[in-house]
């Protein structure tokens, strides 16, 4: 009797570990993107245009880790000015720390889809909690990659201080930053 509970323990766990994959996020689907106001008028945006990363997902337990980071010295503005002036050690300071990365490993559900996402950012060197709230999340079977995608769209609202990113504050611009991350992920084989 104790084989039997044994194996269908060892089967169990099998079919659970079955469920587990991991997916890499797709770059030309995805999306990191800021807002911050502008002296309360105007809200300037940006884009990391170079990112990466992997997503482990288990749908069935619910559970999962997720890894990105994003190169400053991928920022677009859409004014190259303006792009040099972020990755200038005044804001961003590329040189010095050339990559922000999100580990996050605690996924809240709503039923099937995942509500929100917690883990440590880190941004010029600092590491603190941040949640990104799905707005939008599903996967589905890609026609043209036969392969399962799953993503939606995420954000949090950071307090750029807190990370050493405190340019323009004493003027008048908002502490807070908001980050928005679009993302889509490939499962892989």
């Amino acid at each position: 009797m104790k084989k039997v509970l044994f194996a269908l323990a060892l089967a169990a766990a099998g079919i659970a570990n079955v469920q587990a994959a991991t997916y890499a996020i797709d770059p030309t689907h995805t999306y990191v993107t800021y807002e911050i106001q502008h002296f309360g008028t105007s809200t300037n945006r940006g884009r990391f245009d170079k990112k990466e990363g992997t997503v482990q997902f288990d749908k069935a337990a619910k559970t999962g880790k997720v890894e990105v980071s994003f190169d400053v010295a991928g920022i677009n503005t859409g004014y190259v000015a303006m792009d040099k002036h972020v990755m200038s050690p005044d804001i961003l300071d590329a040189e010095k720390f050339p990559k922000v990365t999100f580990v996050g490993d605690k996924f809240t559900f709503d039923g099937d889809k995942v509500s929100s996402v917690s883990g440590q950012l880190t941004m010029k060197g600092k590491t603190g909690p941040v949640t990104l709230k799905a707005t939008n999340f599903n996967c589905y079977t890609s026609p043209m990659l036969k392969r399962e995608v799953c993503g939606g769209d995420f954000e949090t609202v950071i307090d750029r201080p807190f990370y050493g990113v405190d340019y323009g504050v004493a003027y008048g611009f908002s502490k807070s930053l908001k980050l928005v991350i679009q993302v889509e992920a490939v499962k892989q084989d």
